[in-house]
């Protein structure tokens, strides 16, 4: 007996071939279901990721000096056309008998306490004024979120005018401070009776340096400084970052290294132990307005190339004294005997047997500072 199909039957069976149909239809689309749900993810994964590293290279804000909960201020200190205050420091004789004006520019990781110990002496004999300085973020100096490389010769020049010091005055600079007495070159030659760059930080960069010889004084830096200034120079936005992680060795001077000192310097660090009364102040308003900001102009990219400058004194009524050891590893003496070859104008004094922290040895103050007073 033969059976017939039921609309019932038909109906179920149309249903069972619907229900398998859309069954197939996600079973296939489950792979690409998946990968969307693993985008997403990843999207905010590397939200995360993103929002995390703008966090961990973002310096702390400044602790300004006078503000709450914020170091005091104890020096006497003039405010500036931006509304910045400069903390300053005076010795020698009274600037009204002076016969002589001096402004010392400190170097690195310095304060306005580390001005040369010129002797009482030779400050009587030719009656010499002192003038030193916090520059931007040292010590009780208002950080400068705007400083670039010729920030601080204007500060220089105001200082000078509000302390009254007269149409000109010498200045001199060690180390960072050093290659800081160059801009005053530029900037406000006008200004200037004569200046003593002191073991001066060179820029690897500038143009005027040949390339093999920037190369060479370059890879005269231990590695974790080579690390260190180039980030300053390629990177200037990682800087903090690259000197607080611990990940890897950042730099040896902020480090306080001892494999930067020559054997001439490691005779001197006994020198260090009159900083002890200061030392914290140097850094006190947070590293980075003082040490990284340094580094970040110092090996940034200059608005001009001191290998360019023109002799400020045509008529040899001031000079121009550069000073360097040859056993500096600090700073390669190789770039000042170039730059010294390049500015003929420039008296160079090389000292054999000499690191960078040569200023410190008894009567070298001194002879410094009869050099650029006395003899043209």
């Amino acid at each position: 007996m033969s059976r017939t199909a039921t609309p019932m039957a038909d109906t179920t069976c149309r249903n069972i071939s619907a229900a398998s149909a859309r069954e197939g239809k996600m079973q296939r689309k489950s792979p690409s279901s998946s990968s969307g749900v693993f985008v997403k993810l990843s999207g905010i994964f590397l939200v995360g990721l993103v929002a995390w590293i703008y966090h961990v290279i973002q310096p702390p804000p400044p602790k300004i000096c006078g503000a709450s909960n914020a170091p005091p201020v104890t020096s006497p200190r003039i405010k500036l056309r931006d509304g910045r205050h400069l903390a300053y420091l005076e010795s020698g004789v009274p600037k009204e008998k002076a016969n002589y004006k001096i402004i010392f520019i400190h170097g690195f990781d310095s304060c306005r306490y580390d001005v040369f110990p010129v002797s009482q002496e030779l400050v009587e004999e030719l009656g010499i004024y002192l003038l030193s300085f916090d520059r931007s973020g040292y010590g009780e100096s208002d950080p400068d979120p705007k400083k670039t490389v010729k920030s601080t010769a204007l500060d220089i020049e105001e200082l000078a005018d509000q302390l009254g010091l007269g149409s000109k005055f010498h200045i001199m600079g060690f180390s960072m401070g050093g290659e800081i007495a160059w801009t005053c070159l530029k900037c406000i030659p006008h200004r200037l009776a004569g200046a003593a760059i002191v073991a001066p930080v060179s820029n690897y960069w500038w143009s005027g340096f040949p390339l093999n010889l920037s190369m060479e004084a370059y890879n005269q830096q231990a590695m974790q400084d080579k690390w260190a200034v180039g980030v300053a120079h390629y990177a200037p936005w990682l800087v903090y970052w690259w000197n607080t992680q611990k990940w890897f060795p950042s730099s040896s001077v902020i480090e306080h290294n001892s494999k930067i000192f020559s054997a001439p310097d490691l005779k001197l660090l006994g020198k260090f132990d009159a900083r002890t009364h200061y030392v914290a102040q140097i850094r006190q308003q947070g590293e980075y307005e003082s040490l990284h900001r340094d580094m970040i102009v110092g090996f940034g990219k200059w608005e001009f190339d001191p290998m360019d400058l023109q002799n400020p004194f045509p008529s040899k009524e001031g000079t121009v004294h550069l000073w360097h050891g040859t056993e500096d590893l600090v700073v390669p003496v190789i770039l000042s005997r170039h730059i010294s070859q390049k500015l003929r104008w420039v008296q160079y004094h090389e000292l054999t047997d000499a690191g960078h922290m040569f200023p410190l040895a008894d009567g070298m103050p001194d002879a410094i500072v009869r050099k650029l007073l006395l003899e043209g």
